[in-house]
């Protein structure tokens, strides 16, 4: 069954699927779904737990939103797609909800200006509380009762993995507000940079040849992960490890951010639009780099990986370095070879791939279908995870997308270099 933990400490990811081990109860499945269930939610809260009403509600940017709608939406999510259509005595909480919480559904109905969902002071933190407990009630009680639980677990399923997204996003966007607080607050003072595990070669993956990519078998995935596919891979040798402070650190000296012939046209725009000189919430402190973690302002550790780098800072840098950055296939088949021992829990590592549809990829019908199809354009492919993403919900064909200015995401990069 999925733990619950219980620790201040926000948790590692693992290359396992927690919600998914609920298919392992053969003899009542319901009681499986129901750990599950009640496992993911109450990571939620548990992240929630650390920050005060005030910490809620505050949305510092319109790609980011407060922790309280985080909270809401999911609880949302499954009242919307699970218990409007099949639990028949089901009491909605507040129809008011719908519109405040629902976030791009457009088949789902209207909704709320995503720039705007720091001005819902109303309902409050306690009352969004009330709405999880509502829900959850309802949740639990539909699968106790239900007589054809086998129809439900999709939904469930899709619902679990969705919240978990949301956690990611609740510290990723609580760390961009607290960085805009001259007072440098932490999230959890006891926080600390994960490190990797595990050995790899020194020389890193070398690949080549013709692999399959995707994800295939019956086992939960995203939509935009299939249909598996096969791909042709040119001899490339992917780096074994994460680029790290101190090799970011050479860049700038160097004069990485000063240098236009290594940045695409779009990247140098930005660097000089939004005056990059660093990576994102770095700072220099009596001439010392600094950086805004979950942990507060920390001193950069030469020896960490670098993380909140726009993928135009990440193609920079390949550039600077003579290398590539790895398309998210070759990235996909070096993870699966075991050759990469940093490729879950710490950054978010950019690909050179734009988020296109696989061959043969169709969105699936109604308001669900709005998932992942409608996005796919105009972004960058991310693999692995990051230290924020909650435990379970890392696969090698999972596909992260974002545009390439972003950098509050916990992003970083690996390297790839060709054979010629």
């Amino acid at each position: 069954m999925p733990r619950v933990d219980v620790s201040r400490r926000v948790r590692m990811a693992a290359p396992v699927n927690e919600p998914e081990i609920a298919r392992s109860s053969a003899n009542d499945p319901r009681l499986a779904w129901l750990a599950a269930y009640r496992a993911v939610r109450a990571e939620t809260e548990r992240r929630a737990a650390l920050l005060s009403p005030e910490d809620q509600v505050v949305q510092s940017m319109p790609d980011a939103s407060p922790t309280k709608w985080h909270r809401a939406h999911v609880t949302w999510f499954f009242e919307q797609f699970l218990l409007r259509p099949h639990a028949t005595d089901y009491k909605v909480f507040d129809e008011r909800f719908a519109y405040l919480f629902n976030s791009y559904y457009v088949a789902a109905g209207p909704r709320k200006a995503r720039p705007q969902r720091g001005l819902i002071t109303r309902p409050t933190t306690g009352e969004v509380g009330d709405y999880r407990s509502h829900v959850d009630a309802a949740v639990c009680a539909l699968i106790e009762t239900t007589e054809d639980v086998a129809k439900l677990i999709p939904i469930i399923e899709i619902g679990l993995h969705h919240e978990q997204q949301h956690q990611e996003l609740l510290l990723t966007d609580i760390l961009h507000a607290f960085s805009h607080n001259e007072t440098h607050p932490a999230y959890d003072p006891q926080w600390q940079w994960p490190r990797p595990s595990g050995e790899v070669a020194a020389a890193g993956a070398q690949i080549a040849g013709i692999h399959m990519i995707g994800h295939g078998g019956d086992s939960f995935c995203f939509d935009n992960e299939q249909p598996a596919h096969q791909v042709v891979l040119r001899p490339v040798r992917l780096a074994p490890s994460l680029v790290t402070n101190g090799e970011w650190l050479e860049f700038m000296a160097d004069g990485g951010y000063a240098t236009p012939t290594i940045w695409l046209s779009d990247g140098w725009a930005a660097v000089e639009a939004q005056r990059w000189e660093a990576p994102g919430y770095w700072q220099k402190l009596d001439g010392v780099w600094h950086a805004m973690t979950l942990g507060g302002l920390r001193p950069i550790d030469p020896a960490a990986p670098v993380c909140h780098v726009s993928y135009y800072e990440a193609d920079a840098f390949a550039r600077w370095s003579n290398k590539d950055l790895p398309t998210e296939g070759e990235w996909e088949v070096a993870a699966k070879s075991g050759a990469l021992s940093d490729a879950y829990g710490i950054v978010w590592q950019w690909t050179r791939s734009a988020y296109t549809s696989y061959p043969g990829y169709r969105a699936a019908p109604g308001a669900l279908g709005e998932y992942n199809g409608k996005f796919m354009i105009n972004q960058l492919v991310l693999r692995g995870s990051s230290l924020a993403t909650p435990a379970g919900h890392t696969r090698p064909s999972y596909r992260n997308f974002f545009y390439p200015t972003a950098r509050w995401q916990f992003t970083g990069l690996r390297l790839a270099e060709y054979e010629h």
